[in-house]
């Protein structure tokens, strides 16, 4: 949503109207209805297109009540209404639904093309909170009583797959790391594969296996560039057709485009 313009107010427009094709009106008929289930959404997109914490989302609509406008937000909710909706609206179901309605009116207004020339996967870390690993560092180092406990041995995990040309997401599973990426590959290029025609899928070494190039072209059509570079390094010949394939003539600089 986020390529169909930089305007926080053109964010709120599209996030609201997709949700309001995809979400009911409000959650049970007994409700206050002070807000709906679309603005709600809509709001929440806007959070994460601005990189606000949930206060800061809504001081900012206090601040400009022309956005809350572009909604029809009568009353800005107050902070702790956003994060009790993102925890009930964000579930994966619900986001899958949001997610197909995206690429339909991204295809439909020609922000991203019907077939997908060139896509992308890849996994990524997130912050556990709003401190940043830095100050927990310095934190760590000035320490003296010995209160510092912080780690961050675990942490909130994604796999993503996009359109290169239009960074729009396709497909995404979340999950815990530090770990492989492997194992996200068949069910994140499965859910892209439903949603979009793609025809080049470029990967990282982190998802080199013979099994992934045979399930991305024999169950999904689709051609795949991941450089065979997991394990020893040899000059010998690497087992299997496509890893092989991958050492001999892989294109660097198509692989480059990730």
């Amino acid at each position: 949503m986020a390529t169909t313009s930089k305007s926080p107010k053109r964010i709120l427009q599209v996030a609201h109207a997709i949700g309001s094709q995809r979400l009911r009106t409000y959650w049970h008929k007994y409700s206050p209805k002070k807000f709906t289930l679309p603005q709600l959404f809509a709001c929440l997109v806007l959070k994460e297109f601005l990189r606000l914490d949930y206060r800061k989302l809504s001081a900012l609509l206090e601040d400009a009540p022309a956005l809350a406008a572009t909604i029809d937000l009568k009353q800005v909710p107050h902070f702790s209404t956003f994060q009790k909706a993102a925890a009930r609206l964000l579930v994966s179901r619900r986001v899958a639904r949001l997610l197909d309605e995206t690429i339909q009116a991204a295809a439909q207004h020609r922000v991203m093309r019907k077939k997908v020339a060139l896509a992308a996967i890849d996994g990524t870390g997130f912050e556990t909170r709003h401190i940043s690993a830095y100050f927990v560092r310095q934190r760590d180092r000035a320490c003296k009583t010995g209160y510092q406990t912080t780690t961050y041995t675990r942490f909130p995990a994604a796999n993503v797959l996009c359109d290169c040309d239009s960074h729009l997401v396709l497909g995404v599973m979340t999950g815990r790391g530090p770990g492989p990426d492997h194992p996200y590959f068949h069910p994140v290029l499965k859910q892209a594969a439903g949603r979009a025609k793609i025809n080049t899928l470029l990967a990282d070494a982190g998802y080199d296996s013979e099994a992934a190039h045979v399930f991305a072209g024999e169950q999904c059509g689709i051609r795949t560039i991941i450089p065979a570079t997991s394990g020893r390094p040899t000059s010998k010949r690497l087992k299997g057709y496509w890893r092989n394939l991958m050492k001999t003539r892989l294109n660097k600089q198509k692989h480059g485009q990730r």
